[in-house]
């Protein structure tokens, strides 16, 4: 018997997937986050970890545990994202809010395009900025939010491209953090 078949546990493909990213209902390891979560717990919290599942809305996720002072063990960096790539996603998080709070929606996943993301996103850039550019742009800023996981393609036709938001991004961009950005855009356009 190899030592990796010796130390390997029922759970191991989880926490290896739960550190690479977010694991959502449809992966192959969910039963495994769902069925071993105190194990899981127990194993990354070793590391400051602590694991978060969402049943409900189908994800589970790892994030830093922090101390008195905000500190983490540094285990996962954290990347600064430039201004326009933080409008995308505060307009993403915004349409989500938005979707969630009409008790009409039969549906359960919100979904956008490429237009509508542009559409939603001049109304949140300041008068004198220059929105040629940020439109020119904008397919950079979206690949941006595909990348850290906020939204996932659907479908692509003509010039048009179907996205989901993903739910994560309520867990990362909370209602206070979208507050305070709102705020900082409006003192921003006020200073212009």
């Amino acid at each position: 018997m190899s030592s990796l078949e010796k130390n390997i546990k029922p759970y191991s493909k989880a926490i290896v997937r739960l550190l690479k990213s977010t694991v959502e209902r449809t992966s192959n390891v969910w039963q495994d986050v769902i069925n071993y979560q105190n194990e899981i717990q127990d194993y990354i919290s070793q590391i400051g970890l602590e694991l978060i599942v969402k049943n409900d809305e189908g994800f589970a996720f790892v994030k830093q545990l922090e101390d008195s002072e905000g500190n983490t063990l540094g285990l996962v960096q954290r990347r600064q994202i430039g201004f326009e790539a933080s409008i995308v996603l505060v307009v993403l998080r915004q349409s989500l809010e938005d979707f969630d709070s009409n008790p009409t929606q039969l549906a359960t996943e919100k979904f956008i395009t490429n237009s509508e993301i542009k559409d939603e996103l001049e109304l949140f850039l300041p008068e004198k900025y220059n929105k040629a550019k940020f439109i020119k742009e904008l397919d950079r800023y979206i690949n941006s939010a595909v990348e850290l996981g906020y939204l996932k393609e659907i479908s692509k036709k003509d010039n048009e491209t179907k996205y989901q938001i993903h739910r994560i991004i309520k867990e990362k961009i909370t209602l206070d953090i979208l507050q305070y950005f709102k705020t900082k855009l409006q003192e921003y356009v006020e200073s212009v």
